[in-house]
């Protein structure tokens, strides 16, 4: 609970809210980029732990204009942040207002002394002031202070419901409780619907004589005119005794009283009852008609989602889902990635060994590097070979323990079924740009009742990799096998370098690397590939172009998976049928500006992140937009060196006419 909750006076009801907790606020959310058709595949133990800065109380929370979510030690952001902008918006009421309710929840309760007084001495809005000073009194233990800016309130203004409710908490602190109570009816005769007023009355009166008693203070309260909250509460005791009916009246006589828009508080605590009570065709029929995403945002939105899924009802869920990112509040997005994680697992919840289910497989075929296709305007910075040069297959989509037997089924992409996608796409990129070589990515899909990358538990045979080059269109000369082994860490690829001909293994590498920090391992098989094609295929070599340059560190492994996500963009764009089951657009493009901005000055990342844009908006477009800024902001405050600048002004100028 936050601090100005917390100030207003403690709930004394149960929890309201979503009838599920999405995500801890915490927790990394990740969305998968595609299906995969695969046997079970057993996932890598968990990465150490680490210091989580969400956890620390000394840390706040911000985030900068391209969402990314940063923490400052507070004594940092007090210093160089907080109270700068306090001179800033000194003189002007909204925004100081603001200021220090944030400051509050924050913990800057000492700082906001001075403030609080000096806004009660300019805010028009004298009752919001008054309140806020009073709070900032009590909070500081000056209880007669708080109670005297309270009382010098009613004397000039009269009596209303905020202020008597928080006078009737100063009297409770000063240890006079039957004045207090007194106050506090008063309070909710002129305002019955403060929430932490009915739920203060009603526990006064339960504590006190019982269940029953707490009951009929809510009926007593529910009398009063205009009361629609009390409503709610007398609902959920219906809901308890399983009196749906009766529910459902208390439900629409709270609506008809509240007003338009509905309060979002009403709407929460309505769907969260149903949905704890199992009820969830009423959560769409009641709360449904009435949510404005504007006004109620993800509180409500939570639960419609949750509603909406557990109903299967998907596609009403991912438009819902659409229009909460459009608001584009970092702060919603990790409960919305969970929830786009969600639809996307509801989606693909079937075998595809299933009698019913009817799919083929087609071996699609990429050329080039995957983020420099030929007609992109980025080919005039990343010349390939021309004419007569070797053609060398890159194939992949294998990952397993040593021994897999478990029938084909769907899921979501996970680490080792990215990983064998993103591992020929790397060592193809590599190939390319070090020799003379054309290259053909070969990536295994299904099409049908399920569309999905397909991931193979055993490693491609020789002759049906060499048989897949073959039928390229030109057939290609190698075939590059990589397999991953998964099943305990460290992980291990296997590649061989098989001639396509006559399915000859020419030379084989393995590598060895901790599934969190495969960079060293990987960019050792690369140059042991370009070795074994020297050695055995005739490659030439050549020194690669200057602004190639693939991210290091932990940004290796990052570039991995942007490397599959892009691949995952161009599969489910080409294919018309199958373009409305990509998911987690948003997280693709969020994670590529993350590691442009990593790496600001790199032209294979910005070509990688125009790519992903301009292959999206074929399918995606409305998500596309929404990034239009932050886009000419990545641009403009890191520009690339020209040419490259102005072939990526092109290629963006393409995408936001």
């Amino acid at each position: 609970m936050s601090l100005f909750k917390k100030l207003f006076g403690p709930k004394t009801s149960a929890p309201v809210g979503s009838t599920a907790t999405p995500v801890d606020a915490s927790a990394p959310a990740t969305a998968a980029s595609a299906a995969d058709v695969a046997t079970t595949v057993a996932a890598a133990g968990p990465p150490p732990p680490t210091a989580d800065p969400s956890k620390d109380p000394n840390m706040i929370r911000v985030f900068d204009p391209y969402g990314r979510e940063m923490f400052i030690p507070r004594q940092q952001w007090r210093d160089h942040v907080l109270l700068s902008h306090l001179k800033k918006v000194w003189n002007e009421p909204d925004p100081l207002y603001g200021t220090i309710v944030q400051a509050l929840n924050d913990g800057f309760l000492p700082d906001m002394i001075e403030p609080a007084e000096h806004l009660a001495t300019i805010d028009p809005n004298a009752e919001r002031s008054a309140t806020l000073l009073a709070i900032v009194y009590r909070e500081s233990q000056r209880l007669d202070d708080s109670s005297r800016i309270l009382l010098q309130h009613i004397e000039q203004h009269g009596e209303s419901g905020v202020i008597l409710t928080n006078l009737a908490k100063v009297q409770a602190a000063q240890g006079d409780d039957t004045r207090s109570l007194d106050t506090l009816w008063r309070a909710l005769e002129r305002d019955p619907n403060q929430e932490n007023s009915l739920g203060w009355f009603e526990a006064v009166h339960r504590e006190k004589d019982g269940p029953a008693a707490g009951l009929a203070a809510l009926r007593r309260l529910a009398a009063l005119p205009g009361s629609w909250r009390a409503r709610l509460w007398l609902a959920r005791d219906a809901l308890g005794r399983r009196e749906l009916d009766e529910a459902k009246a208390l439900y629409d006589e709270a609506l008809s009283l509240a007003g338009q828009p509905v309060p979002g508080d009403l709407l929460m605590q309505m769907s969260g009852d149903l949905g704890n009570a199992a009820h969830l065709p009423e959560i769409l029929a009641l709360v449904a008609p009435h949510f404005d995403i504007a006004v109620h945002g993800l509180q409500v939105g939570n639960n419609l989602l949750k509603a909406n899924l557990d109903l299967g009802r998907l596609d009403a869920a991912r438009a819902l889902l659409d229009r909460l990112y459009a608001q584009q509040r970092p702060d919603w997005k990790p409960h919305l990635d969970f929830w786009d994680t969600e639809i996307a697992r509801a989606r693909v919840g079937t075998t595809v060994g299933a009698s019913d289910t009817k799919f083929q497989v087609a071996m699609l075929t990429g050329d080039g590097p995957v983020w420099l296709p030929p007609d992109s305007a980025g080919a005039e910075l990343f010349p390939v070979p021309s004419g007569e040069c070797l053609r060398i297959a890159f194939l992949g989509s294998s990952a397993g323990k040593a021994a897999d037997s478990d029938p084909a089924v769907a899921q979501l992409s996970d680490a080792p079924g990215r990983l064998s996608r993103a591992l020929p796409l790397f060592l193809a990129e590599q190939v390319c740009l070090h020799g003379r070589a054309q290259v053909r990515p070969l990536v295994p899909w299904v099409r049908g009742d399920t569309t999905a990358f397909v991931l193979c538990a055993l490693a491609w045979k020789d002759d049906d990799a060499a048989q897949h080059a073959r039928h390229v269109a030109p057939p290609t000369d190698y075939v590059v096998v990589t397999h991953l082994q998964v099943a305990a860490e460290p992980w291990r690829v296997e590649l061989r370098l098989i001639r396509t001909i006559d399915a000859a293994v020419l030379g084989r590498a393995e590598a060895e690397f901790p599934s969190a920090q495969p960079e060293a391992a990987l960019r050792g098989l690369a140059a042991e590939l370009l070795q074994l094609l020297q050695q055995e295929a005739g490659f030439e070599p050549v020194s690669p172009p200057v602004l190639y340059r693939v991210p290091t560190g932990d940004d290796f492994a990052h570039y991995l998976l942007r490397l599959e996500q892009l691949l995952a963009v161009r599969c489910y764009s080409a294919d018309t049928v199958s373009a409305s089951e990509l998911h987690g657009e948003r997280e693709i493009i969020d994670g590529n500006i993350h590691l442009c901005l990593a790496s600001p000055d790199n032209v294979v990342t910005r070509l990688l992140l125009a790519q992903i844009l301009q292959r999206m908006k074929k399918v995606r477009p409305e998500v596309v937009a929404e990034y239009r800024e932050k886009i000419q902001l990545l641009q403009k405050e890191n520009p690339l060196p020209d040419p490259a600048q102005g072939v990526l002004q092109r290629i963006l100028a393409a995408v936001y006419p």
